[in-house]
């Protein structure tokens, strides 16, 4: 714990940028909550919140070519601030969704606002190397982490009952209040640009960044793996429980809160338990007790208390393994190509959560059980797990 506390004390930059990264996550699942909630109460159909959740990833997997291009051209901060504005726009109209007609309206600024969110998680994960050694990256993404599931836990339980008793408007008016904050926030701080030098066309900077990667097979193999997270996107998982096994227990808002904020509490307990064990050797047997976690809480979803465990179990690694995987691309990067990369290793984790949300949706309408869905997820991580130890093997 000493140790991020002396780096946040020690780097005004990292400080400032972690502020606004927990009032802006914690502002954001106010609007993830009530667009769920939303959907439910307008009596949507599956495949409307499978939708939901794969456009929440979409954006990421289609805009990552183009912005890691432009990540490593423009000027950094005024890109973020740039970012930060859309975003605020996009929650702003979320307010005037009020039926399903305007469903793919709804769509449209998910796809809009979780596209500009991506863009500037990716230029703010490539500015980190800028401003730290290797030993500190490693502990700015452990950070980052715990920060992301601070913000989940708190965000998802205080969203839960707040919408439960304000309704889903007054949450995304708080969403957008705290994302005026954060732009404030950012509009203060000195950031130094990550912009290249002698930047080529975008055209030839997309086409050098998938080379690059092409002739650096551990890079690509690295991003796979990180990409196992996305199994973790369970949204429409949690959404279908709430709506289809445990509505009878609580509102809709309150067990999705409710379920979301044990996973994230389950995740920062993670984080701190774990960060001095993980290492390239022990990574195998993180993916292999994630994927009996996942498969356990599948097995317990029959009773809404028992499945708790479940959900804590298998959220006590997630974010170990997002950091850590996360640390191992980073270093392996070098410093000009850092945007693309990052911006190449979201497309295909959010290619992955976007696989996996609309999976889900089709799964249960062709009459897979919910708990089945599950264990295969869970099933899967074992499998990226043995995949690891054939990178290590083989790939050097």
């Amino acid at each position: 714990m000493n140790q991020y506390v002396e780096l946040l004390r020690n780097n005004t930059t990292l400080r400032r940028l972690s502020i606004i990264q927990l009032i802006s996550y914690f502002g954001a699942w106010f609007s993830h909550m009530g667009i769920y909630t939303l959907l439910i109460q307008l009596d949507a159909p599956v495949w409307a919140l499978s939708a939901a959740a794969g456009f929440t990833f979409l954006p990421s997997m289609l805009l990552a070519p183009f912005s890691g291009a432009i990540i490593d051209k423009v000027d950094t901060k005024k890109f973020m601030l740039f970012l930060t504005a859309i975003e605020i726009v996009t929650v702003f109209w979320l307010m005037f969704i009020t039926s399903l007609d305007a469903l793919w309206i709804l769509l449209g600024l998910i796809f809009i606002r979780m596209g500009t969110g991506s863009i500037y998680f990716q230029t703010e994960m490539s500015l980190l190397p800028k401003l730290l050694n290797n030993d500190e990256l490693k502990l700015a993404n452990e950070i980052h982490s715990m920060i992301w599931s601070i913000s989940y836990a708190f965000g998802m339980a205080v969203a839960g009952f707040y919408i439960h008793y304000f309704g889903t408007t007054s949450a995304f008016i708080a969403d957008m209040v705290l994302y005026c904050i954060s732009f404030y926030l950012l509009l203060g701080l000195d950031i130094p640009s990550i912009a290249s030098q002698h930047a080529l066309h975008v055209k030839a900077m997309i086409w050098s960044g998938f080379v690059y990667i092409k002739e650096n097979p551990k890079i690509m193999h690295l991003i796979f793996l990180h990409a196992s997270v996305g199994l973790t996107a369970y949204d429409a998982l949690i959404a279908l429980l709430a709506d289809h096994q445990y509505k009878q227990f609580l509102s809709i808002a309150l067990v999705m809160g409710f379920i979301n904020a044990s996973r994230a509490l389950s995740q920062v307990l993670g984080q701190f338990l774990l960060s001095r064990y993980i290492t390239k050797e022990t990574l195998f047997y993180i993916f292999i007790v994630q994927g009996i976690g996942i498969i356990l809480w599948g097995v317990l979803q029959y009773d809404f208390y028992l499945s708790f465990i479940g959900i804590f179990v298998c959220g006590l690694f997630t974010t170990s393994l997002w950091s850590y995987t996360y640390t191992l691309l980073q270093y392996e990067t070098d410093e000009a190509f850092y945007g693309r990369v990052i911006a190449y290793n979201d497309m295909v984790f959010m290619g992955m959560c976007t696989l996996v949300s609309f999976a889900i949706g089709i799964l249960f309408e062709w009459g897979l059980s919910l708990s089945l869905i599950t264990g295969g997820l869970g099933f899967f991580f074992i499998v990226f797990g043995f995949y690891w130890k054939w990178v290590q093997k083989v790939i050097k």
